[in-house]
């Protein structure tokens, strides 16, 4: 795109950490400002914590080279993906946010897409995600989201309806709900819960408009004790508000219990079979 590329008043909201690759992060952010056919008002990338010296030459880059203004808000320590998110959401200063993981690449269109959608009041657009592994030009798979507020609820009664990565939201629907909040690795699905529960108008757009690079060991991360008791957890609270009535709770304590306790290659399977519509994998803060 050119320097004469619209922009629209949102912000895009970016979290780094030590752990990330400076040359996805380049990618990431090149495929979500220059590329797009409307661009974000500003840039909010939050560092958090020490990042090794590769890492902060990029940082320093895109501040550099950046079309759009670019805000980095570094914390001292490693926090963790809630607070970090939490931080950028208060230095943003747009009511819109579009989220954006420093791994993914953004369809040139997504933007456009989703700030349609947006203007017709919504407090909440996701899209759909084509997923790659090393290549991002080679697609894996592609997941797609409940379309439709009725059908999103409906989903969301067992697994999050939104592609965390994918979604635009306005802050006084998230600051209504008191933001992002820790939940073991289930902090988006939480988000979205929430956000149904108290009102907020969400939807879908089906089209992958964001392509979603698959980590390695997914299924092994995204099992365990640890991560069945945060399903549990989550599945009380899901009841405690009225969201899910008893029998939902009872099945969902069983299946997704049970699921999160099967050896890798047996949740493959199933994930493919009845979730994932055909998706070899994901990143471990996926619900």
């Amino acid at each position: 795109m050119t320097s004469d590329t619209p922009t629209a008043p949102f912000s895009l909201l970016l979290p780094v950490y030590a752990g990330d690759n400076a040359e996805f992060l380049r990618l990431a952010y090149a495929s979500s400002v220059d590329d797009q056919t409307l661009r974000p008002a500003e840039a909010v990338i939050v560092q958090d914590g020490p990042v090794g010296a590769e890492l902060a030459g990029e940082l320093v880059r895109i501040e550099r080279d950046s079309v759009i203004p670019v805000r980095i808000v570094r914390l001292e320590t490693n926090q963790g993906l809630t607070a970090g998110l939490n931080a950028g959401l208060a230095a943003c200063a747009h009511p819109i946010v579009a989220r954006m993981d420093a791994d993914d690449v953004s369809e040139p269109e997504r933007f456009t897409r989703q700030w349609q959608v947006m203007s017709q009041g919504y407090d909440l657009v996701g899209t759909g995600m084509s997923e790659f592994e090393n290549d991002p030009d080679v697609v894996a798979a592609v997941r797609v989201p409940p379309v439709g507020e009725e059908r999103i609820r409906a989903h969301a009664k067992t697994h999050n309806p939104f592609n965390h990565p994918t979604m635009m939201y306005r802050r006084e629907a998230l600051a209504a709900v008191g933001d992002y909040q820790t939940f073991g690795k289930m902090e988006d699905y939480w988000l979205g819960v929430r956000l149904l529960q108290n009102g907020a108008r969400c939807e879908n757009i089906a089209e992958p408009l964001v392509r979603y690079r698959v980590g390695a060991g997914a299924f092994a991360r995204r099992g365990g004790w640890t991560e069945a008791r945060t399903e549990w957890a989550l599945q009380r609270e899901l009841l405690r508000m009225g969201f899910i009535g008893r029998g939902e709770y009872a099945r969902n304590v069983v299946v997704k219990g049970a699921y999160r306790l099967m050896p890798a290659s047996v949740k493959r399977v199933l994930f493919r079979r009845f979730v994932g519509s055909g998706l070899p994998g994901d990143k471990a803060s996926d619900n």
